[in-house]
C-alpha cells in the first residue's frame, strides 16, 4: 500500500506523520532519516492493527501543492 505522509521541519530534526494511520508517527535528523523511520512505522503500525484484529484503513488522503 502507497500512504501519503506529511513531514514537517521540527526545530533540529525532522518529525512527519500519517493522515491515514492516526497515531502513525516517526522522527529523524534528515529527511531521509524520518522516511526510512517511518517506513518501519507504518509497518509496525499496520501488524498492530492486524494482531488487535483491527482493520487497516486503506490510503486514502491526497497531498498536492497549491500555488498561492
Amino acid at each position: 500500500m502507497r500512504y501519503a505522509v506529511v513531514i514537517e521541519k521540527a526545530g533540529d530534526n525532522y518529525s512527519a506523520y500519517v493522515p491515514d494511520l492516526p497515531g502513525c508517527i516517526a522522527t529523524g535528523a534528515t529527511i531521509s532519516d524520518v522516511e526510512q523511520e517511518l517506513r518501519e512505522a507504518i509497518r509496525f503500525h499496520i501488524e498492530g492493527l492486524e494482531s488487535d484484529g483491527l482493520p487497516v484503513p486503506p490510503p486514502s488522503a491526497v497531498a498536492e501543492y497549491v500555488e498561492a
